[in-house]
């Protein structure tokens, strides 16, 4: 079965979709260091580098130059998910579709469409935050408001069926909480469709409690790496001579005596610590900033104006925290060499997750090749692009239960159309619709 990638990122989602059968024939990433290890990952592809927004129809010609006529089995495309964030400073209300339309990445949806209509693909997988489905956008000829997901869907509406989610993929065996949605779109003309009326092409949840099963803890996900200790209090011992993707972060004297006061094993934060490093006096109130016994700074995350100090504003439940041991860990993002960004902090030592460590729990196989990005481009780009694969645990489950679809793949269970996952993002899609055009939606 052969495939594209769109957004390739690394290629890492892309390797399960491969374990599960679709041999890659072209790739296409904005940026080409990534596109080189994509490449490496996926050696039968061509790779196609730069903006889709120009290069689209480059992909169009390299896939006819490899496959002539033949259709793709399968699109997988995972536009950037950043501009979906309503948190992100300057991009408004999640409602606003002016606001929504100053990221140009949020209509990216339209190259998918494009590339869609001239190669007819059997399936397309799209994936990105839950937000895709109900951040509301410009559309592009009328300029009134819609979300990115309807943009697409609306748009391809004659040729294919649309199947929704939103799940956390812990529910997959995934060992950390990462909340996505998917769109799999099948062709209408495939005749296998009729066959599955109660089904969907998504899997099983394996993990899942509804399902009988349990989410994957951090702790036993650590274990199974069994990885050196590391300590984030000088570079030597911050780093696995053995294994350069094995390092991290050397913190600042206070910033390491912050962390290091949150008990390990805990799940707290450094908000809650409240012993006084100066004269050891313990300070109760959460709003504190200063030690109330001799006034010297707590060890809490804490800023200086002027002449004053004062806690960092907000995010309190979910930075300068420790990961929970009995529990799948925080998401990996591309920031998880920082701090203070979401719980990003070891369960029980003194440091952030290693790549090596943020690799693992992404599910990426140990013998993902990186060549020499990690010498090339250091740590912080490797962060980037782990954080931004998904999962291949899950897209390998996804590209069977695919299978299973569209040729009967014997042996591999589909999940149900009335899962309550399904049903979820069909009520976001259709409260979506009903904001754009006050109607419901079928999807």
């Amino acid at each position: 079965m052969k495939a594209l990638s769109l957004f390739s990122n690394c290629g890492a989602g892309d390797v399960g979709y491969k374990k599960a059968g679709f041999e890659f024939k072209v790739m296409a990433e904005l940026n080409p260091n990534r596109l080189s290890v994509a490449l490496a990952n996926h050696p039968t592809a061509v790779g196609v580098p730069g903006d889709l927004r120009k290069t689209w129809t480059t992909v169009i010609d390299r896939w006819r130059a490899s496959e002539g006529v033949k259709r793709p089995d399968l699109l997988a495309a995972c536009p950037p998910c950043q501009g979906m964030s309503s948190a992100r400073g300057g991009l408004g209300s999640h409602d606003d579709h002016t606001a929504g339309g100053r990221d140009p990445r949020n209509l990216l949806v339209t190259v998918i469409e494009a590339v869609a209509r001239e190669l007819k693909p059997r399936a397309i997988v799209v994936e990105n935050v839950p937000a895709f489905l109900t951040r509301v956008v410009p559309h592009p000829a009328s300029g009134g408001p819609i979300s990115a997901a309807l943009l697409l869907i609306e748009a391809l509406s004659d040729d294919y069926d649309v199947f929704s989610m939103i799940a956390d993929l812990a529910d997959w065996g995934v060992p950390q909480t990462r909340k996505r949605s998917f769109l799999t779109l099948i062709r209408k003309d495939d005749k296998r469709l009729a066959r599955h009326e109660e089904f969907s092409p998504f899997p099983v949840p394996t993990h899942a409690s509804d399902w009988g099963g349990k989410q994957v803890t951090i702790t036993e996900s650590l274990q199974e790496l069994s990885a050196a200790a590391l300590d984030a209090s000088d570079a030597q011992k911050a780093a696995d001579p053995a294994n350069p993707m094995h390092s991290v972060p050397v913190w600042d004297d206070r910033q390491y005596r912050m962390v290091a006061a949150i008990p390990p094993n805990s799940g707290k934060g450094a908000w809650a610590n409240q012993q006084c490093s100066s004269c050891s006096a313990t300070t109760q109130d959460p709003d504190a900033a200063l030690c109330s016994a001799c006034n010297a700074p707590l060890l809490r995350p804490v800023v200086k104006d002027k002449d004053s100090w004062r806690l960092v504003k907000g995010f309190r439940t979910s930075s300068y925290t420790r990961m929970k041991v009995d529990a799948p860990a925080s998401t990996v993002t591309t920031a998880s060499g920082h701090v203070g960004s979401d719980k990003t902090i070891h369960p029980w030592e003194n440091r952030v997750l290693s790549p090596y460590e943020c690799a693992h729990i992404q599910t990426l196989p140990t013998d993902f090749k990186w060549g020499d990005a990690l010498k090339r481009w250091g740590h912080t780009n490797l962060r980037e692009m782990i954080g931004e694969a998904v999962p291949p645990r899950f897209t390998e489950m996804h590209g069977q239960a695919i299978r299973a679809f569209i040729d009967e793949v014997p042996d591999v269970p589909l999940l149900p159309a009335a899962d309550a996952r399904l049903v979820k993002a069909r009520e976001h899609l259709d409260r979506a619709r009903a904001k754009a055009y006050r109607r419901p939606m079928d999807v």
